[in-house]
């Protein structure tokens, strides 16, 4: 995958998200979980876009660590809402965005597992 094909996977992720937490319920606890899950997923690929920008390589993996981070704390809010009983009807789409959010996640750790183990070759 190309860096322009993950920054619009990314970005395509935010919005995904958001378009998903418009058909959630707006009382209580709700507003809490969605506000977490649309802060860390609309991070994702703003900090991807970001890391894209460094100006060092260790800039860009530190970036991506951000990205790493933002993208597997998307998924910790995902699994918590799959396990809440009031979201139970979107358990689906909760289940597919999970989905994403654990590819998106591996492709990171991936990437950044490859960049640190040659930045490591060249010390």
């Amino acid at each position: 995958m190309t860096k322009e094909e993950l920054k619009i996977r990314t970005k395509l992720f935010g919005v995904e998200i958001i378009k998903f937490l418009y058909t959630l319920p707006k009382e209580g606890i709700s507003f809490a979980l969605t506000n977490q899950l649309v802060r860390a997923a609309t991070s994702v690929g703003a900090n991807y876009r970001a890391s894209l920008r460094a100006r060092s390589s260790k800039e860009f993996i530190a970036k991506l660590g951000v990205v790493l981070e933002e993208s597997d704390e998307t998924l910790y809010w995902l699994e918590i809402m799959k396990e809440v009983p009031q979201f139970q009807k979107s358990k689906a789409e909760i289940e597919r965005l999970m989905e994403e959010a654990s590819q998106l996640t591996a492709i990171f750790a991936s990437t950044l597992k490859t960049l640190k183990s040659k930045q490591n070759l060249k010390s």
